[in-house]
Order: structure tokens, then C-alpha cells, then sequence
């Protein structure tokens, strides 16, 4: 294994599912290593040889979101949850607890793998030669200024409160509701306010760039800012 191979530690319950899931990661280049419950996980997760977590919520010894809080409490390697529970409740909780991106089942082994590529992309470190590279989203909370790419976006005062609230931390799924505390002066908004207010933000910054996915829905919980 190289210095620069990613480990994926599976915690997955369902032998035949967790098999299929790594046969994709191992295509991609991963390492892997599967656990069927949650045994041992924190003296694993101390070795720091692993990049990438992938938890099931269902397992047999310990509930999935208590867990990732075990795992939270003395690391930060990133989390990506798994789970058949659909309940937007159980996701909130997931995410709250720590997690870094949600899966629900049934999914595609390569979603799985684009997710654990995606996640990792936003834990991975950035050199100062690269520092300029990263700069997709400027935000002038002060001057209500946004640019992408360095080209300036003309927003609503609105629209601008929801982009610097998404800003605030890439990758991080905010839910209607917490996206309508932004807002929390005006009682005239709803989530549909919202689900407005991002159309329009999209329309605007895919006028300028119509290839970037800037701002990305969550399936049944909110939306989330990629850079």
C-alpha cells in the first residue's frame, strides 16, 4: 500500500453489502478494512490508520449515532453515515452528532465511493501553493458582496444572508428549519421561502457559470454548499 492510498473502515452489519461497497472502493484505489459491529472501533479509530469512516446506523451491539458520538469525542476523521432509516429526524441527529454526509439505503456502490471521495476532498489539507485554488466562493458579510470565482453576483440582501449562512462552513447540510432561523426577524418566511430563494441564487451564478453546482439539495433534508 502507498503513503498516499486511502483507508476505509467499514462498519457494516450485512457481510454481503459491506463485500459488494468494498469491491467498488478497492476499484478506486481504497483500502479497506469491515467490521460488523462496534466492537473495538475506538482502539481502531486511535491507530490512525484510517482516513474514512463509512458507519451503519442498524448494527447489531450499539445504535450507529451513538457511535459516532464515541468516535466524535476522540477523533475527527470524517463520518459518512448509512442507514434504511428515512425519517429527516434521524438524518438531523446523524449530522449533528458529527457525521460528514449521509447515505440512505438502498443506495449505489458508487455513490458510496463518490461520497468517500467527496468527503475526503473537504477534510484534505491545503498547502499555501494551492490556498488559491480553493478560492470558488468569496463572501463580504460587511459590504454584502458575493463573488465566485472572483466574479462579483448580484443577490438580494436575502438571498446574500442564506449564501453566508451555507458559507460558513462548506459540505455542512443545513435543514429548512435552520435556515429559516437566518431569517428569524421576518416572520413572513417559510420553507418555501427558502426553496425560492435558492432557485434564484442558482439562476443568478448559473448565468455567470453554468457548469457549477454551487449550491447542492439534500434529498429530504436541506441544502449545502460544495466548493
Amino acid at each position: 500500500m502507498s503513503a498516499n492510498t486511502k483507508r476505509v473502515l467499514i462498519i457494516e452489519d450485512e457481510v454481503a453489502l459491506a463485500e459488494i461497497v468494498e469491491a467498488y472502493l478497492h476499484r478506486d484505489g481504497f483500502e479497506t478494512s469491515h467490521q460488523i459491529d462496534g466492537n473495538n472501533i475506538l482502539a481502531l479509530v486511535a491507530t490512525g490508520n484510517f482516513d474514512i469512516i463509512l458507519l451503519d446506523v442498524m448494527l447489531p451491539d450499539v445504535d450507529g449515532f451513538q457511535l459516532c458520538r464515541m468516535i466524535r469525542n476522540v477523533s475527527v476523521i470524517p463520518i459518512i453515515m448509512m442507514t434504511a432509516r428515512v425519517e429527516e429526524i434521524d438524518r438531523l441527529i446523524g449530522l449533528e452528532l458529527g457525521a460528514d454526509d449521509y447515505i440512505c439505503k438502498p443506495y449505489s456502490p458508487r455513490e458510496v465511493v463518490a461520497r468517500v471521495k467527496a468527503v475526503l476532498r473537504r477534510h484534505a489539507p491545503v498547502s499555501t501553493a494551492d490556498a488559491r485554488l480553493v478560492k470558488t466562493l468569496e463572501i463580504d458579510a460587511e459590504a454584502f458582496i458575493l463573488r465566485v470565482l472572483g466574479k462579483k453576483i448580484d443577490l438580494t440582501p436575502s438571498e446574500f444572508k442564506l449564501v453566508a449562512a451555507l458559507g460558513e462552513k462548506p459540505g455542512r447540510v443545513w435543514s429548512r428549519s435552520q435556515l429559516l432561523d437566518v431569517f428569524m426577524d421576518d416572520k413572513d418566511v417559510f420553507d418555501r421561502t427558502i426553496d425560492s430563494h435558492i432557485k434564484n441564487i442558482r439562476k443568478k451564478i448559473g448565468l455567470v457559470f453554468p457548469e457549477l453546482d454551487l449550491i447542492q439539495s439534500v434529498y429530504g433534508i436541506g441544502y449545502r454548499i460544495e466548493i
